[in-house]
């Protein structure tokens, strides 16, 4: 199967990481950046890669105000797999959060839904984005995420409706998984062992190589994956290992929130009125 990753946010660090990772395993990425000025960046990506296929798109994230515009970049793309990268962190203008972070990955999510061909949606977003506790957290871990989400006050209030609207959006085709992958505190160290899944806590950090490499890992088991939360820390699991056992065991972090228990009981109740 030929494979084809649209990259949302191409000129960041952890897009940068996963590029060549993608490109060496013979596949196409279609990365889009927001300004020409980054494109020899991304074009050195490639440089000495002879297998995969580097495509740029210039497009603004910021500027893609309705569904409509996304589709756009999908049907010229023409991908099965979208890694969302991209954000303004709550950095800047606090419009800008809400119009990339919030708005312009609802665009995206929905418009992947309605396209047949994809069937893989990953989005970054961070360990701490939810609105309860989790039940394997202690009362620590729910402190510490308390507190991540109020100094992050304006990337959480953009985030948390992405990270939902990815769920109840891919709840409407059960041939697409919709991921949220949600490292902790990034640093640049080289990837290493995970904590992958229903992490113990919410604070510590992950390499964004690590971040990378569990992206493209995911991205090898398309038709296996299912639709849901992936906490992911530094840790002491092999990374292959923790991805496997992961997708085998259809673990989902977003259990306890409503959204989650909500979509739940939906479909026990189609189950029913099936029977």
């Amino acid at each position: 199967m030929t494979r084809h990753v649209l990259i949302l946010g191409g000129h960041g660090k952890i897009s940068q990481l996963i590029t060549p990772i993608l490109l060496r395993k013979s596949w196409t990425v279609t990365s889009v950046i927001r300004s020409a000025d980054q494109v020899p960046t991304i074009e050195k990506l490639g440089a000495g890669i002879a297998t995969g296929r580097l495509n740029v798109l210039v497009r603004s994230l910021e500027e893609m105000t309705e569904q409509a515009q996304a589709q756009a970049v999908l049907d010229e793309a023409k991908p099965d797999t979208v890694f969302w990268s991209a954000g303004a962190g709550g950095k800047g203008n606090p419009e800008r959060t809400f119009l990339i972070d919030r708005d312009a990955a609802v665009h995206f999510i929905k418009a992947a839904v309605a396209t047949p061909s994809i069937r893989q949606f990953i989005l970054v977003s961070y360990v701490a984005c939810r609105r309860t506790r989790a039940p394997w957290w202690d009362d620590k871990a729910w402190a510490d995420a308390e507190k991540v989400n109020a100094m992050l006050s304006r990337y959480y209030a953009a985030k948390i409706v992405a990270d939902e609207e990815l769920l109840r959006q891919a709840a409407q085709r059960s041939d697409l998984a919709a991921i949220s992958l949600r490292p902790g505190t990034l640093t640049d160290e080289p990837a290493g062992k995970v904590e992958l899944g229903k992490t113990v806590g919410a604070g510590g950090d992950t390499s964004r190589a690590s971040v990378a490499e569990v992206a493209a890992a995911l991205m090898e088991r398309v038709g296996k994956t299912k639709t849901g939360w992936l906490d992911l820390l530094d840790g002491t699991e092999a990374l292959e290992g923790a991805v496997e056992r992961v997708v085998k065991e259809g673990v989902n972090a977003a259990e306890g929130e409503e959204v989650f228990e909500k979509l739940k009981a939906q479909r026990s109740q189609r189950q029913q009125h099936d029977l």
